[in-house]
């Protein structure tokens, strides 16, 4: 296996059949260095426009429409003692009298501490002047490009996944995605240094990391929706609006899991899942919100 160090020299802004910007052999680890959501780099320079430039295409040989691909977060370490942050919450997830008595939704930095991995506002605002943060670095978009031509912008998710904001993509998690193009064309940026569920913001902490991934290819692994697991939990996400239609893909996706690759019955997986399934709430902001059924590998058979 080989570790391959990917400086990117171009951004996107969807993800989609692009010409590859590096290939590599499945099980490769690749590590580059991302810009934030607004298009600056770790020194504070304005490298790329639009919303969450991506890293890549990597093409990943030997990967084809109807195998999996699996990707390992190894590493995200922070790499800009600098984030910003809006500085209200969105009027999409408050009752609409409460929408004109928000603060405005300026731009508000934040000072990260590079060595505590700790992040508190810049400056402090009142009543919250000893509010510090410990980092929890997490993607909040990555995925490949989606099948049949199509290229998806980096303000929204799919099936391919995409701007899916779940603050459990992070260092230690792996995620699984469905190959809809020869070689998956895996993108990957919008490094958050710590999110609250929903990112009802409109941001995570947005920064700049030096990210390491493992990229695998799982042959015949035909799957619909993004798959994740951790070490205490595995996880189906669904990425679509309204919310309820979201959390039904991510529902059905975890079904189709455990009846699949599990080889419970219909009957089985209705009963586990109805008393130990726990659900996240990914982000309620983009055009595509993200619903995440959870759970606990304790109860998944043969542990």
């Amino acid at each position: 296996m080989t570790t391959h160090r990917f400086s990117a020299s171009t951004w996107h802004n969807v993800l989609g059949s692009l010409p590859p910007a590096l290939t590599i052999a499945s099980g490769d680890t690749v590590i580059t260095e991302t810009l934030d959501a607004r298009g600056f780099d770790k020194d504070g320079v304005k490298r790329a426009d639009g919303s969450n430039p991506m890293n890549g295409p990597i093409f990943v040989t030997g990967a084809e429409p109807g195998d999996a691909l699996k990707v390992e977060i190894v590493r995200m370490t922070p790499i800009r003692e600098t984030g910003w942050t809006l500085g209200s919450l969105s009027a999409l997830v408050v009752d609409p009298e409460t929408v004109r008595t928000l603060p405005p939704r300026d731009k508000v930095n934040w000072q990260i501490d590079l060595e505590a991995l700790t992040a508190k506002l810049d400056p402090p605002v009142q009543g919250l002047e000893d509010f510090v943060l410990p980092l929890e670095p997490m993607l909040g978009c990555f995925g490949v490009a989606p099948g049949g031509g199509q290229a998806l912008s980096t303000a929204t998710s799919a099936e391919n996944g995409g701007n899916m904001d779940y603050r459990v993509f992070g260092p230690g998690s792996t995620a699984w995605f469905p190959v809809g193009v020869p070689g998956a064309l895996f993108f990957l940026g919008d490094g958050h240094a710590t999110q609250g569920d929903g990112e009802i913001v409109g941001t995570g902490i947005e920064t700049c990391f030096e990210v390491e991934v493992r990229l695998t290819v799982e042959k015949n692994r035909k799957l619909v929706w993004p798959r994740g697991e951790t070490a205490t939990e595995i996880f189906s996400v669904g990425n679509a609006r309204p919310l309820d239609q979201a959390l039904q893909h991510a529902t059905s996706d975890m079904f189709a899991w455990l009846t699949g690759e599990y080889g419970l019955s219909p009957a089985a997986a209705s009963h586990l899942m109805g008393q130990v399934v726990r659900y996240h709430v990914g982000n309620v902001y983009d055009p595509a919100y993200t619903m995440v059924c959870r759970i606990e590998k304790r109860w998944l058979p043969g542990r």
